[in-house]
């Protein structure tokens, strides 16, 4: 049985989950997880459903057959091949935890993407790249050349057919252009201190104000730097008797951990964008690890 998954966003009304639930039985399907929620402060309505079609409907049949429903409840929809991989490209300087996590949870099965590329402003990571079977790109970023090597970056995205971009602590400011053309579709991770400890090394800031918390913070990327809608958190305890070198570490470690949960959850197409915010349906049992169950 093929399985798929249907994303709506809609003005807040009666009727949409009945009409919902009502369209996939009349086509043989049968929804096996369904999460919802009705955002009161701007009456919007989202939902996402995973289903299986126990009778053959097809993809582009499935699609054809729901924009009638969609239209009566001004829908934004999306219904999506669950067994298919989202085609993803790495950019990354010259931190590399983010990457190897990434690296690793794709090998091990945790991650279902398809790494299509990795970009670079450094070689500091091409043998790790290669040695992975997949494709490495330096592209050197200067004043003079941003424009240009954007260009390249994008080419390579657009070529490839890449679905989702992942900063992984790559250390360049994207242009308010390519925020655009990519809305949605790409995912950064920043220390949570923003802005209270801005600029260079931020762990030895918050060592030298004496913080009880450290943390991560991984969103979409806006043309307003590092305030796009938040997908995943989450924060560490630290004390008077770590060093600033314990935070460095402890704050890589979250850092990964935190850009690996909001990527699973764009992937599995679990968030929806609610104007400056998100809506984060949880993950389906089992669906770590799968690319079967959502």
């Amino acid at each position: 049985m093929s399985h798929f998954l249907l994303s709506v966003t809609c003005p807040a009304r009666r009727g949409i989950v009945a009409a919902i639930a009502t369209f996939l039985a009349q086509s043989g399907c049968n929804i096996a997880d369904s999460s919802q929620f009705d955002d009161a402060e701007s009456d919007r309505f989202f939902m996402r459903v995973s289903f299986l079609s126990e009778e053959g409907a097809q993809l582009s049949t499935l699609r054809e057959g729901f924009a009638a429903v969609a239209e009566k409840f001004d829908m934004k929809w999306a219904i999506h091949d669950a067994s298919k991989r989202m085609k993803v490209v790495i950019m990354v300087s010259r931190f590399g935890h983010c990457l190897n996590d990434l690296l690793y949870r794709w090998r091990i099965g945790a991650l279902p993407i398809d790494i299509v590329a990795v970009i670079s402003n450094h070689l500091d990571y091409q043998k790790l790249v290669v040695n992975h079977d997949i494709p490495f790109h330096f592209i050197r970023v200067t004043k003079e050349n941003k424009p240009d090597a954007e260009a390249q970056q994008m080419q390579i995205v657009e070529e490839t057919g890449a679905e989702l971009v992942i900063l992984a602590r790559y250390m360049q400011i994207l242009s308010d252009e390519m925020c655009r053309k990519m809305s949605g579709r790409i995912i950064n991770i920043h220390h949570s201190f923003l802005p209270s400890f801005k600029g260079a090394n931020p762990y030895r800031q918050a060592f030298e104000r004496g913080v009880k918390l450290i943390g991560a913070t991984s969103h979409y990327v806006t043309a307003d730097l590092d305030e796009g809608p938040i997908i995943e958190q989450d924060t560490v305890r630290v004390t008077h008797a770590q060093s600033p070198e314990d935070y460095a570490s402890l704050g890589r470690d979250v850092e990964s951990q935190v850009l690996a949960r909001a990527v699973h959850a764009h992937i599995h197409r679990r968030v929806l964008v609610n104007d400056e915010k998100t809506i984060v349906f949880p993950a389906s049992p089992g669906s770590y690890g799968s690319d079967r169950n959502g």
